[in-house]
C-alpha cells in the first residue's frame, strides 16, 4: 500500500492524507473493514514514534461509524493518549475532508527491544 505518514510535534499526531482505489472495497464502492482497521492500527502503531520506542499490537478496536467511499480522499490519524510501564494505549480517527468523523481505533501497543527478536 506505500502508505506514507507525518509526525505533527506541534498536535503530537501522527497524520497520513490518502483516497484508496477500488482495489481496496469489500462491495458496493466503499472500502473493506479490514483496511480501515490496517489505516488505523498503522496510524496508531507509528505514534510511539513519540516515545522514541518500538512497539507492536497487542489490542485493536475499532468503531465504524459511516461507510468510507473508495477514491474519497480521508485524512487517517493516530495519537498517544497514556503510558504504562511498556504499555501504550493510543487511539487513531479517519475523517473526510470536511471533517466528518468516519471511524475511531482504540489500540494497546506493548513496547519491544528490536534486537532481540532480529533473524529468529
Amino acid at each position: 500500500m506505500k502508505l506514507a505518514f507525518e509526525r505533527d510535534d506541534a498536535r503530537q499526531r501522527i497524520v497520513g492524507r490518502f483516497r484508496l482505489g477500488e482495489e481496496y472495497q469489500g462491495g458496493s464502492g466503499y472500502l473493506h473493514g479490514g483496511i480501515i482497521a490496517l489505516l488505523l492500527d498503522e496510524a496508531m502503531g507509528k505514534a510511539a514514534r513519540f516515545y522514541a520506542e518500538h512497539a507492536v499490537t497487542a489490542e485493536l478496536r475499532v468503531k465504524y461509524r459511516r461507510p468510507i467511499r473508495a477514491n474519497s480522499e480521508i485524512v487517517v490519524e493516530g495519537f498517544v493518549t497514556r503510558r504504562e510501564g511498556s504499555q501504550l494505549y493510543h487511539e487513531g480517527e479517519i475523517r473526510d475532508e470536511a471533517g466528518l468523523l468516519l471511524a475511531r481505533g482504540e489500540g494497546r501497543f506493548v513496547i519491544i527491544d528490536p534486537e532481540k527478536y532480529r533473524n529468529r
